[in-house]
């Protein structure tokens, strides 16, 4: 069972993918579509800031749920750079005397966070296996907290795009991630909350809980939506979306 660790009440939520490709010094040299992915990812967490500093952060990881706190610090030196990135804009050297191992998707978000720049985010991960009732439930109680924050949604779509696609060539991937790009344009709660998590594991979508979290948030409430971003330029459906609460 996952707690809410502190009370937010979210107006403003932008999906997001997080591949690492996204961090400059990891991925050096001019390539266009992964300037249009980055482009489409800042201009969310920018439009994230414009009315929340602070930040809950949603995704998944393969290891156990867990929560990451704003004085947490890490590095992606295990994926060939030591960029290091912190949830706090007051996390210094000083204050966190080694960055932790965290999940990839907790490092982008701290990435984020100081490209926005935010000055807080949480991380809640949960594990890939996440029922939808539980992250139905999950999201409503992020939607009922009493606290302003943003919420950070991080998750990729199928990683099966094409022959050189990193999980293989499925053929149901682009019907999958076209759904859920109409789902997030439309904030779309149903759709969302009915993505079958058989499918969506069979084809390497991490982003089905996390989503599905953001549909609990948005459930029986007034939202609209848009689209930044939908493509999968490497194989894997990269989705970016904004929804907005009145």
């Amino acid at each position: 069972m996952f707690r809410v660790t502190s009370c937010v009440v979210i107006r403003r939520v932008a999906v997001v993918p997080h591949p690492p490709l996204l961090v400059d010094e990891l991925v050096p040299g001019p390539n266009q579509a992964i300037s249009a992915l980055r482009a489409a990812v800042i201009d969310a967490v920018s439009w994230l800031r414009e009315t929340d500093s602070h930040w809950v952060a949603v995704a998944v990881d393969a290891g156990p749920a867990a929560a990451f706190g704003p004085s947490v610090a890490g590095s992606f030196a295990g994926y060939g750079v030591d960029v290091v990135v912190s949830l706090s804009a007051g996390a210094s050297g000083d204050e966190v005397s080694e960055p932790r191992e965290l999940p990839l998707p907790v490092l982008i978000a701290g990435w984020l966070r100081g490209r926005a720049p935010a000055e807080t985010v949480r991380a809640d991960v949960l594990g890939v296996a996440t029922s939808p009732d539980e992250c139905a439930a999950f999201g409503r109680r992020l939607g009922e907290s009493a606290e302003d924050a943003g919420l950070l949604v991080l998750g990729d779509g199928s990683n099966r795009h094409g022959d050189r696609a990193p999980g293989g060539r499925d053929d149901r991937a682009p019907g999958f991630d076209s759904a859920v790009a109409a789902a997030l344009a439309d904030v779309d709660a149903e759709a969302l909350a009915g993505l079958d998590p058989v499918l969506a594991a069979e084809l390497g979508a991490v982003g089905r809980a996390p989503w599905q979290v953001a549909a609990g948030v948005a459930a029986g409430g007034s939202w609209r939506g848009s689209l930044l971003y939908s493509d999968a330029p490497f194989g894997v459906g990269y989705h970016v979306a904004l929804w907005e609460s009145p």
